[in-house]
């Protein structure tokens, strides 16, 4: 009997302890959701009626590190050039960091560009 009390004192003893450490711990959950109202929606530019004659920006962000999207992109190129040579096809690599702004690029893809895929590869 002495042998069972020990035991649930033991078990009960370890509860208590853990229930201490880990009410000590505090979670701190974010909300994603903008508060009080919805997100101003931005509509698609329009698609292009054609891509012929077009200037075609293709923007490696660099995720994936230096070497994941340079293949993929000069594949993209090489596919226009025997396919519809008349789109020329521009390859152009971030400076710094995705999260950081381009404002020279985006301005010389306003000016010289028709579209543009900007994002990963490889």
């Amino acid at each position: 009997m002495a042998k069972k009390i020990w035991c649930a004192t033991l078990f009960l003893l370890l509860i208590a302890v853990y229930s201490v450490a880990y009410s000590a711990e505090k979670l701190r959950v974010l909300n994603p959701t903008p508060p009080n109202r919805m997100v101003d929606r931005v509509p698609l530019t329009p698609r292009l009626d054609t891509l012929e004659g077009k200037t075609i920006y293709l923007v490696d962000i660099g995720w994936g590190g230096p070497q994941a999207a340079p293949s993929i992109y000069a594949e993209m190129k090489a596919w226009f050039a025997q396919n519809m040579p008349s789109v020329k096809i521009e390859i152009r690599t971030i400076k710094g960091s995705y999260m950081e702004d381009q404002p020279e690029l985006w301005k010389e893809i306003k000016e010289k560009g028709h579209a543009a895929m900007i994002g990963i590869s490889g």
